[in-house]
């Protein structure tokens, strides 16, 4: 064999190994992924459980809890017809609203700020919507984007004024507000998802606002502990 069959002959070898090493990297990270997926779906069913268990008075009202079919380390929180349902053009709570979030908001905020949970909680988004009117003088998706975001952020202010009346405190002596104003978010969504019965939209359904909660992700997780 010539020196150069056998330099081929290492060259090959070693691509061979570095491909083996490549694949089997591959699929430990695929495993990786699934296990972490798993791991943070398994923690959001655990929410899911606890949120209906302690929320289940306001289920009997109409609070709908429910998995995020878009998002599968998502759980929606859908406040009942009539309660959080705006004014056309408004951005001002109705006072049934007000009524509602009084006692529902500290609840809530208990459960997700529980040190079972809090850490594995990624974002609570209260998420504005409208339906697709709007001025026929003005643009109307950037008229009900910035409508959507000033109810998001109405009920975001309405939410801490709530959690700094009632002042409650965790375990470790911190208040829950403290908690849970670093999780909470607005969004504007404008009438990118609109309420539609029998395929057409009901208007008054479309103003509304959405709670989302979100565990953490792996990729959150691990920046979670590295700054840590």
């Amino acid at each position: 064999m010539s020196p150069s069959d056998s330099q081929n002959g290492l060259a090959t070898s070693f691509t061979d190994l570095m491909t083996s090493l490549a694949v089997i990297f591959i699929l430990l990270l695929c495993v990786t992924h699934n296990e972490a997926q798993q791991e943070g779906e398994t923690t959001r069913n655990s929410i899911l459980a606890e949120l209906r268990n302690e929320l289940r008075e306001f289920m009997q009202k109409g609070v709908k809890i429910e998995s995020d079919p878009k998002d599968p380390l998502g759980l929606l929180v859908l406040v009942p017809e009539g309660l959080l349902d705006f004014e056309l053009n408004k951005a001002e709570i109705p006072p049934k609203g007000i009524d509602f979030l009084h006692p529902f908001i500290p609840r809530l905020a208990n459960i997700v700020c529980d040190k079972r949970f809090r850490d594995d909680i990624n974002s609570i988004v209260v998420e504005g919507h409208t339906d697709s009117s709007g001025p026929a003088n003005m643009d109307k998706d950037q008229y009900n984007w910035y409508l959507s975001q000033r109810r998001s952020m109405a009920v975001v202010a309405q939410s801490l004024i709530i959690l700094n009346e009632k002042q409650s405190l965790t375990s470790d002596g911190r208040t829950v507000k403290d908690y849970f104003v670093k999780m909470l978010s607005a969004s504007g969504r404008g009438s990118a998802e609109l309420i539609k019965i029998n395929g057409i939209e009901n208007r008054e359904l479309s103003r509304r606002v959405v709670f989302k909660i979100r565990v953490r992700s792996l990729e959150q997780r691990l920046v979670k502990t590295i700054v840590q």
